[in-house]
């Protein structure tokens, strides 16, 4: 594949400002991107704050294991976590596992 390579503009060259090739980032730092996004725009804003607050802070040092069960957290409905999140309910054994409750135990 060809890359495209521009010249700067003289206004680019006086302020300093490069351009650069575009790089594609790795498959997990994408992973990472969408997960972020996802956690903090629910639908829900109870569950934005409790899950994008929990993600936000911890997404970084997150194993590709747990980024893995991130993505399947992700796709249980919003009024099933929050009635989890404030006890109104029980996580069912096929959805507990060690992050869900990390994040369930997660106050903003």
């Amino acid at each position: 594949m060809a890359q495209f390579h521009r010249e700067p503009v003289a206004a680019q060259v006086r302020m300093g400002h490069e351009t650069r090739v575009m790089t594609l980032q790795p498959d997990t730092e994408i992973r990472r991107k969408r997960l972020l996004w996802r956690a903090t725009h629910r639908g829900i804003k109870e569950m934005d704050l409790i899950l994008g607050g929990f993600v936000a802070l911890n997404l970084d040092v997150f194993s590709d294991t747990e980024i893995a069960d991130l993505e399947r957290i992700m796709d249980i409905p919003d009024q099933d976590m929050l009635s989890w999140a404030t006890k109104q309910g029980e996580v069912p054994p096929q959805h507990a596992s060690p992050l869900l409750m990390r994040i369930l135990a997660y106050t903003p």
